[in-house]
């Protein structure tokens, strides 16, 4: 096996095994999932939920463009 292929296999371990960030996403993915099954079950609420989703969106934008 010659070098390169060395070291494209231990870099494609590497990425396998690092799994930071992926916590984050799950519970990203739960929370809207959880909303939408709250805006489904009750309709009052669903505004709210709106709300605070649009919330969260404006301050990622914020801290994205801060960032940059």
């Amino acid at each position: 096996m010659s070098y390169l292929n060395r070291a494209a296999l231990r870099a494609l371990i590497a990425f396998k095994r690092n799994t930071r960030g992926q916590d984050l996403i799950e519970y990203a993915l739960m929370a809207g999932f959880v909303a939408v099954a709250a805006g489904a079950i009750m309709p009052g609420v669903a505004k709210s939920i709106s709300t605070i989703f649009s919330k969260v969106a404006s301050v990622m934008t914020n801290a994205a463009s801060q960032g940059s």
